[in-house]
């Protein structure tokens, strides 16, 4: 990952302002992927697509992937999607099974049809009927 941010960073630092400070990119907390089952050669062109969309949507805060594995589910999981809820933060889920995880009330995972996989959700609010 590292090889990317630093391909990115050279490829767009002419186009940026130079402040005297780094410029600002974004952060993604990941949850879960040691119970996964995937491997982490396959974890990084995921997580490279996803730095590359938040950056390419101009987000520069902190987003949340949960690597979730319905054989194996995790309590600990629940509370990662729950605090990025909390801070108003993308959440996002990769389904490493056959299932979602159950979303928060009032929430749902809306399929990332961008991604080839399939299997990447983002959480979205449930609009009132």
């Amino acid at each position: 990952m590292s090889r990317f941010l630093t391909l990115a960073r050279s490829l767009l630092a002419p186009l940026l302002p130079q402040p005297n400070s780094n410029p600002p990119t974004p952060t993604i907390e990941s949850y879960g992927q040691g119970e996964s089952g995937i491997p982490m050669e396959e974890m990084q062109p995921i997580m490279e697509w996803l730095f590359a969309s938040l950056f390419n949507a101009g987000y520069y805060g902190t987003a949340h992937i949960v690597w979730y594995n319905d054989a194996a589910p995790d309590p600990k999981l629940e509370k990662a999607v729950k605090d990025g809820v909390k801070r108003d933060e993308p959440t996002l889920l990769y389904r490493c099974g056959s299932q979602v995880q159950p979303p928060p009330n009032g929430y749902y995972w809306r399929l990332m049809a961008e991604h080839p996989s399939n299997r990447i959700y983002q959480l979205e609010v449930k609009e009132e009927d």
